[in-house]
């Protein structure tokens, strides 16, 4: 029970950051292909934007959350379980930033949302780590 809160805490974490971190990009302005990708200007203002540093709170915080599930569960099982943000970030990106979204994606979306439903009633089972042996020139 716990992993599935904490997965489902960062799922929610990792598609809030990316909304967040999208619609501040899309605030600041297009890059187009020819402009620099570093430029100071829009480093700058980026680094200025307060969506900017809570989009990426939120993606540390989902680092944070994944990483201790880690710990708690197979990676076979909270891998599958954690994509379920591809989900919740093409419904985000459709309701906060009105874009477009294909029903070849919204299809996409529903197979990706039953492989987790699949993978969630597999259950979580954490397989012991076997101890590394020491080396002989350790002894």
């Amino acid at each position: 029970m716990r992993t599935a809160i904490v997965i489902s805490a960062a799922v929610l974490a990792q598609a809030a950051g990316n909304t967040l971190v999208s619609k501040a990009m899309k605030t600041i302005g297009g890059m187009s292909a020819s402009s620099d990708i570093l430029s100071p200007l829009l480093l700058v203002e980026a680094m200025g934007n307060p969506m900017i540093w809570t989009g990426t709170g939120l993606l540390i915080l989902f680092f944070i959350l994944f990483t201790a599930s880690l710990s708690w569960a197979d990676l076979s099982y909270v891998l599958p379980a954690s994509s379920f943000g591809y989900v919740l970030n093409v419904a985000f990106a459709r309701h906060f930033l009105d874009e477009p979204v294909s029903p070849a994606r919204w299809s996409g979306a529903l197979l990706i949302f039953l492989g987790v439903a699949l993978v969630a009633r597999s259950g979580k089972m954490k397989t012991a780590v076997p101890a590394t042996p020491k080396s002989p020139e350790g002894q």
